[in-house]
């Protein structure tokens, strides 16, 4: 195509395509152009884009002709078959999702369909088209694409073969999904009756949360947490004044930031709890962000008030600070002074959370299904997989068949706060549900189903969907991608952890804290991440992986630590969670190979070069700074540039050897192998120090 002036309408009647075809490959190449495909496009892009599509279109022909091939051959050898109308010979087809449906063609009924929602894996696209996943992944490599069965293609590359294959590709939206699915019933008011209210207490670790509950629930949970610190989500119910108020509480310490998120998402009310004698600290802050971010009330609760130096208006200058202004100062922040140690104030407080819930005017329908959330749950012995759950609507009864995020099952055992075994569990009750397939993620959602056969077909869909997401994010796309990935691990220094926890929030708080370590020379890579005691299949996978096996709150199975020797692998088990990233932290800079400084000792200058008849040339020179010593390291400059770096062999001051000379003598010096001397050079002397190396 001659240099003239050319629109992106001109190629495309060139090479018999559309014009948003045309605009779709030049942006994947990086190439700007028009929307509107009578624009212009700049003379000196022209032969650049015309010998790129020339190419393109060429090895595009190429792999339609071999389909078109193969499509024929296949169809002569079902010669003499009955002939279908055009609406019968559309196939069914299957999107991304795994679920069946029959897609339409055009008004002729000469085209097919394939709709597909991505990641656009290429055993889907194989199935959706009715050939072998190989043919498509020969297919792929002529198209410059690399892709195993289980990873994405591209949607331009996937439009091409489908083109080639005969079909018309369509991208599936979540829209059409959500129309195709049927509305959720409406809600009868008349069947909606008043709830209690979830309030969960966040704040600053050690400012009081778990003994504000404790005091009034009239028990002792800190005493059984590690360091007396709240390192799980723990759930319980009171009664006050013949109102029923369900209780959260939520870690401190700064690992368990997703944790204290939770607590916030699944609330009505939110308790800061803040030491009337230190204020606001950082994770006082950001519990009260993720509390503004689940736009819930917050009812400040200054605690700690009998303390000699408590003071509560530095907390409500702290409040006024961060864009809390209490009831006290003209806003509209309840503040409430209590004290865990002697119980003053606790009744005022559990006035205010019912005089908040009463203004929320909390409602649920408990003649619906159940649906909740998961707070925390833990591989138990005796139990299998269990899951604290806040029902959040509806009734759950024992018996029910239930989806929790990937898993399902029926509900063997209900266990109400208290431990005692309960029948069902109503709105804003917390419960630990037993029955589970597996230990599901800390914040999935809980659902009822009609029958185990639909759990068990939902479960196993989001377990695809889930690998089909991870092949999408992390799949090679191309041959330069494999290299260049298989270089980068070579340079890549990384230190293997099998993590076992005894509940899933405290497992996931671990590993988005070892992710965050602030190093770009070495990273903690979480191999596993699991709940239960460390067993042998745990050893087994860190001998493989070279990895290091964290333990937190769990034990070792008997055997495993023969095994574990054996194998050579490493068992670190913890009780509190900052003690644990310390260890982790200095592990990680022991993999490091120490910073290796250079340290000057002295400066010399020859004077004077002597030859002997015996033996190398020696330098005399007059030591000018620090130290002269044997078997240091020096450096030789002239002219300030550097023409020699090797050691000290020997000292002589006068006649007779030495190991060292000191600044503002005079003494002759041997380098090791170089006699090159001039009058004149520099002499540097230093040693090498080695510093421990950090992150």
């Amino acid at each position: 195509m001659a240099k003239k002036s050319v629109t992106v309408k001109d190629f495309a009647d060139k090479y018999k395509v559309s014009q948003q075809e045309i605009i779709r490959e030049l942006n994947g190449q990086g190439i700007e152009t028009p929307k509107a495909g009578a624009s212009r496009i700049p003379e000196d892009m022209i032969e650049l884009i015309d010998a790129y599509f020339d190419d393109l279109y060429t090895v595009e022909a190429q792999v339609s002709s071999a389909v078109a091939k193969r499509v024929s051959g296949e169809n002569a050898s079902r010669k003499g078959g009955q002939k279908r109308s055009g609406a019968e010979m559309t196939p069914q087809v299957r999107n991304s999702k795994g679920k069946k449906g029959r897609e339409s063609g055009d008004s002729s009924g000469s085209s097919k369909v394939v709709r597909l929602s991505p990641p656009f894996l290429v055993k889907d696209l194989a199935e959706a088209v009715g050939k072998k996943p190989n043919e498509l992944i020969m297919d792929l490599i002529k198209l410059g694409e690399l892709a195993g069965i289980n990873q994405p293609v591209s949607e331009t590359n996937a439009r091409k073969l489908c083109s080639g294959y005969g079909f018309a590709f369509e991208v599936g939206s979540a829209a059409a999904a959500a129309q195709e699915a049927p509305p959720p019933p409406e809600e009868d008011t008349a069947l909606l009756v008043e709830r209690p209210p979830v309030v969960t207490f966040m704040g600053h670790v050690d400012h009081g949360k778990t003994s504000l509950q404790d005091a009034v629930r009239h028990t002792n949970v800190t005493a059984g947490e590690a360091g007396a610190i709240t390192q799980h989500i723990g759930a319980s119910t009171i009664e006050f004044n013949g109102k029923k108020i369900t209780f959260i509480d939520t870690p401190g310490h700064a690992a368990f930031s997703s944790m204290r998120a939770r607590g916030a998402n699944v609330t009505d009310i939110v308790v800061l709890v803040v030491s009337a004698s230190e204020g606001f600290k950082p994770q006082t802050v950001e519990a009260m962000n993720h509390a503004l971010a689940a736009k819930v009330p917050i009812i400040v609760a200054i605690n700690k008030i009998d303390l000699p130096d408590a003071d509560p208006d530095k907390v409500l200058l702290h409040m006024q600070q961060n864009s809390l202004t209490s009831e006290d100062w003209g806003g509209n922040v309840g503040t409430v002074r209590v004290s865990a140690k002697t119980g003053a104030g606790l009744p005022d407080l559990l006035e205010r959370i019912l005089m908040e819930a009463e203004m929320l005017e909390l409602k649920a329908d408990p003649g619906r299904r159940a649906a909740g959330a998961v707070l925390e749950a833990q591989l138990e012995q005796g139990l299998g997989p269990t899951a604290s759950i806040l029902v959040q609507d509806g009734t759950l009864h024992t018996g029910d068949i239930v989806l929790v995020g990937e898993h399902y099952g029926k509900v063997r055992t209900l266990f109400d706060d208290k431990g005692a075994r309960i029948k069902s569990a109503g709105p804003s009750t917390p419960v630990k549900v037993v029955g589970l397939s597996g230990v599901p993620e800390a914040g999935d959602k809980l659902e009822v189903c009609s029958t185990e056969r639909e759990a068990r077909e939902k479960a196993q869909q989001r377990i695809a969907d889930k690998r089909g997401h991870m092949a999408a994010t992390s799949g090679i796309s191309s041959v330069e991608d494999l290299f260049s990935r298989l270089n980068g691990e070579e340079n890549n220094k990384h230190l293997n952890i099998v993590i076992k926890a005894d509940v899933k929030g405290s497992g996931e708080a671990i590993a988005q804290s070892l992710a965050e370590l602030p190093s770009e020379k070495i990273k903690a890579e979480v191999v596993s991440n699991g709940v239960g005691p460390i067993s042998e299949g745990d050893i087994e996978l860190a001998a493989v992986t070279g990895a290091m096996v964290v333990g937190f709150h769990v034990r070792v199975n008997p055997g495993v630590n023969d095994l574990a020797k054996k194998r050579g692998v490493e068992i670190r088990l913890y009780s509190i969670i900052y003690e644990l990233l310390e260890d982790i932290t200095d592990a990680l800079a022991g993999k490091l190979e120490p910073e290796k400084r250079d340290k000057t000792l002295g400066q010399a200058r020859i004077l004077q070069i002597f030859e002997l008849s015996k033996g190398p040339k020696i330098c005399g020179c007059k030591v000018e700074s620090g130290v002269v010593k044997v078997g240091a390291k020096a450096r030789v400059r002239r002219h300030k540039e550097l023409i020699y770096n090797g050691e000290v062999a020997s000292l002589r001051h006068f006649k007779d050897d030495v190991r060292e000379v000191k600044a503002g003598l005079e003494c002759g010096i041997r380098l090791d192998n170089f006699m090159d001397f001039d009058v004149g050079d520099e002499i540097e002397v230093y040693e090498i120090e080695l510093k421990k190396a950090t992150l």
